[in-house]
């Protein structure tokens, strides 16, 4: 009995299975049909392996095409880029974009940059000019020159490192000229020589007035950094040694000469080249003692009562030297008519008070 209900169910599995592979050989011939309709055999296609064959070849071929295209749009512009970059996706076109930026930053901040060419060629010659002008001003002349221009322009060349360069270039350009005015001076005739002299101690000191402020930023960020030095000392230092120790022997005996005769020379001018030596050198107080303590104070040692005598006969002499030279003192018996009407007003009001 079970085998008989064993060969039953073998059977009628066996049955299932051959009606399921009928059923998939009717719908696959159907599908072949449609297929054949959807296709006329004018445009049949190859066979499935066939194809599977020839795909390969296929896409190399397309592929092919593909690499020539993109190797012709990877052809370089004037710029430099490369076509193909204009191809890329939305994150390429971001980088460009930003290395564009960097670039364009780059660009500027380069064209902020003076190079030494740059200065040789634009801004020392600017600053050169303004300081002839400067040195060869008289007083109260007008300067068609710009200050703030000059000033920016010591401001950027000291920010670009070129304060060496700067401060050299100023002490040569100063330097020659005060040799042209030293040699001027040589050629001065005596009568004019100490008038000539005041001319160009006080035009140099009136342009250091100038300089000196245009010049602040290298003084402070070089030459008191860097040199431990002050640039006013340092001009006021180029006078002395390329004019004033050429001609001080010369200068100080006509200035002796001059203080034995009164008003050869103006006071002013007389002060003026007197302390304006003191300020270049004090040590020149020891060539004419005398002549400084008139001008500078507290040159000459205090006054002690032993030598009053001494005081009282220089006075005397040079009393009888104005006078010798016309200027008389005066009737000195009589009071000053301003003084007379004074004591004359006082002395009625007075009386006239006691009346009362």
């Amino acid at each position: 009995m079970e085998e008989e209900s064993m060969e039953e169910e073998g059977g009628s599995s066996s049955s299932y299975e051959a009606m399921m592979d009928d059923q998939n050989h009717n719908n696959w011939e159907a599908g072949v049909d449609g297929y054949r309709q959807q296709h006329p055999a004018g445009h049949a296609q190859a066979p499935l392996g066939d194809r599977a064959l020839q795909l390969p070849a296929d896409r190399k071929a397309q592929r092919g095409q593909q690499e020539e295209e993109e190797e012709a749009q990877m052809v370089p512009e004037a710029n430099g880029l490369m076509k193909g970059c204009d191809s890329a996706g939305a994150a390429g076109k971001g980088g460009a974009v930003a290395a564009a930026t960097i670039n364009t930053s780059t660009s500027k901040f380069l064209m902020n940059v003076i190079t030494i060419e740059d200065y040789k060629s634009t801004y020392w010659p600017k600053l050169d000019s303004a300081i002839d002008q400067l040195l060869t001003q008289s007083p109260g002349d007008y300067i068609p020159i710009s200050y703030e221009q000059i000033y920016s322009c010591v401001y950027k060349c000291v920010c670009q490192q070129h304060s060496e360069q700067m401060y050299s270039d100023l002490i040569k350009k100063i330097t020659n000229h005060l040799e042209r005015v030293s040699k001027e001076l040589q050629a001065s005739p005596p009568d004019l020589y100490i008038e000539r002299f005041n001319i160009a101690l006080g035009q140099y000191m009136g342009a250091l007035q100038s300089i000196v402020p245009l010049f602040i930023y290298m003084n402070k960020f070089y030459i008191e950094t860097k040199l431990n030095r002050d640039l006013k000392d340092d001009l006021i230092k180029l006078f002395t040694e390329h004019v004033a120790e050429k001609h001080i022997y010369s200068l100080m005996p006509l200035l002796l000469e001059a203080q034995s005769t009164p008003f050869q020379i103006t006071p002013s001018t007389m002060a003026n080249i007197v302390k304006g030596l003191y300020t270049l050198r004090p040590e020149w107080v020891q060539m004419a003692p005398a002549l400084f303590s008139k001008f500078i104070p507290n040159i000459l040692p205090p006054a002690v009562e032993s030598e009053l005598q001494e005081y009282a006969a220089q006075d005397q002499k040079l009393q009888r030297e104005l006078m010798q030279n016309g200027f008389t003192r005066g009737d000195q018996s009589r009071k000053r008519a301003g003084e007379e009407l004074t004591y004359n007003g006082s002395s009625a009001c007075a009386s006239s008070r006691g009346y009362r």
